[in-house]
């Protein structure tokens, strides 16, 4: 039997539960804003990734036309909205693309470690308001984990001035409870067991992190 023929199937948001909530009830939910005196309302780039969500998919809003010189068959497709926010969509593209990016351009190939830091509850509240703050630990954090990278290479006969731990970070939100992680992947590689790496490490980046906002 031949193998069946890879066919393009345009997806269609409107169908989605996701997309059908926002359309029902966006303008609903943007007048309460309006009508409550004690409400800030929400940022206009907040407005503006509802909207272009809603016409993110969908050919009423623009579209290409495609066409195939061998099969003489057109297809349409829809405009993306290109957003950073909540569309499946566009945001499943970035990932991958962002991915492939740094597997292919960026991170040679070693062997790599993850590091997922998940700070304090409260101190997610102050760091999702304040980008400096964010930055600083993150700094704070970054330095803790390459510094002892750079310790054990030292130890092991490195010289010190040829020693440069390189790393990704991805700082994502997650939840009402703005949950928010630090993803850090360094390219830097050694065999201790991850429960000694923690160790060592928990009271470094907790010391430096927590006393001085105490």
């Amino acid at each position: 039997m031949a193998p069946a023929m890879a066919t393009y199937e345009p997806r269609d948001p409107s169908r989605t539960v996701l997309y059908k909530v926002i359309a029902d009830h966006l303008e609903t939910f943007l007048a309460s804003f309006e009508a409550d005196p004690d409400a800030t309302g929400l940022p206009a780039y907040v407005q503006r990734e509802f909207y272009d969500y809603l016409q993110c998919g969908i050919l009423a809003h623009g579209f290409l036309r495609m066409g195939c010189d061998a099969c003489k068959q057109d297809v349409l497709l829809a405009f993306s909205c290109k957003r950073r926010g909540f569309c499946p969509s566009c945001a499943g593209r970035r990932m991958a693309q962002t991915a492939a990016h740094l597997v292919e351009c960026v991170i040679p190939w070693v062997p790599t470690r993850q590091w997922v830091v998940s700070v304090p509850i409260p101190l997610r509240y102050w760091m999702a308001a304040s980008k400096e703050l964010t930055a600083k630990i993150h700094t704070i954090i970054h330095t803790t984990i390459s510094q002892y990278y750079v310790n054990q290479a030292v130890t092991r006969g490195s010289e010190r001035q040829k020693v440069q731990p390189g790393s990704v970070t991805f700082i994502q939100r997650f939840g009402g409870a703005i949950n928010l992680k630090v993803f850090d992947v360094d390219c830097t590689y050694f065999s201790e067991p991850l429960s000694f790496l923690l160790a060592r490490l928990s009271h470094g980046v907790g010391s430096r992190v927590l006393i001085p906002l105490g």
